[in-house]
């Protein structure tokens, strides 16, 4: 059993939570909102009424906030997670931030005494139910391995890919990958639909083929549907291309399809769509083309 403290108990935090303790860990939660915190109690772990509570004696400190000031003003700020941790508690961010951000609360943890890793997941709502999440992690080998156990409770795919920062820039080129065949397929069904044909069946055959992907399966059905409860919101799709562009802008990199793919996400969040899935680009893919 390890001591854990987990900030952060949204649509992905909870349920991450919650397999941690199911496998045998002691977690205590907190979230701005405090039901969420009472979710995690009733799954057994225990709420906290704020951060520096949770954290306090925990020998592992996990966060999954929303985006780089969140983790900055958790992590860096008054009564937040340096503050409150012991020496030598290990922090890891699963939390999307930009690479820069996750270098500078490292650099920050380290002066404190703290182990820290960035460890952002991919696998939407369904992979942390099902703790079936890919965890790409970035920090000292050492830290890594230490983590590893308690990382193995909430994904099926763990790897180190570099030090501090490489796993958000892993998460980074994860997102546009994700977005691209997010808009590709939206322009698929717009497609096939203008041409009459069949989309259930339609999208069956390609899934069988070279064209099948996660993405297909999972939010094809819910662009046939029309159905775009979040799983992941445009909103925060939108904030991650964003990240893509600055880093990319920092290295250098030309990314013309990020640069195509990243308005039609900012066109979703205009006109409105930010709380849906973000598999509701098709809509905007059905505006451009009048449908």
């Amino acid at each position: 059993m390890t001591r854990i403290a987990f900030i952060g108990l949204g649509i992905m935090g909870l349920p991450m939570a919650a397999n941690l303790v199911r496998a045998g860990h002691e977690v205590a939660g907190y979230n701005r909102t405090r039901a969420k915190a009472e979710n995690l109690a009733e799954a057994g772990g225990t709420a906290a009424g704020t951060v520096a509570e949770a954290v306090r004696g925990a020998e592992v400190v996990i966060t999954m906030l929303p985006d780089s000031p969140d983790v900055e003003a958790v992590v860096l700020g008054d009564g937040g997670v340096l503050a409150a941790a012991g020496k030598d508690a290990l922090l890891i961010d699963m939390s999307t931030v930009a690479p820069a951000t996750a270098r500078s609360v490292a650099e920050e943890a380290a002066k404190a005494g703290l182990r820290a890793l960035d460890a952002p997941v991919s696998g939407g709502e369904q992979g942390a139910v099902d703790g079936r999440l890919s965890i790409m992690v970035g920090g000292d080998p050492a830290d890594f391995a230490a983590a590893r156990p308690i990382l193995e409770a909430m994904g099926a795919t763990i790897v180190h890919v570099g030090p501090a920062g490489s796993g958000q820039t892993v998460k980074a080129a994860n997102q546009l990958i994700t977005a691209g065949n997010l808009g590709l397929l939206a322009e698929a069904v717009v497609f096939l639909a203008a041409h009459g044909v069949d989309l259930g069946p339609a999208i069956e055959v390609i899934g069988g083929g070279l064209a099948g992907s996660t993405i297909l399966d999972r939010k094809a059905p819910a662009m046939l549907n029309h159905e775009f409860a979040p799983s992941f919101r445009v909103d925060l799709h939108h904030k991650d291309l964003g990240i893509v562009a600055d880093a990319a802008r920092a290295a250098g990199v030309v990314t013309p399809l990020a640069s195509t793919v990243t308005q039609l996400m900012a066109a979703a969040k205009a006109q409105g769509h930010g709380d849906l899935d973000h598999s509701a680009l098709l809509l905007v893919i059905e505006q451009l083309a009048g449908r």
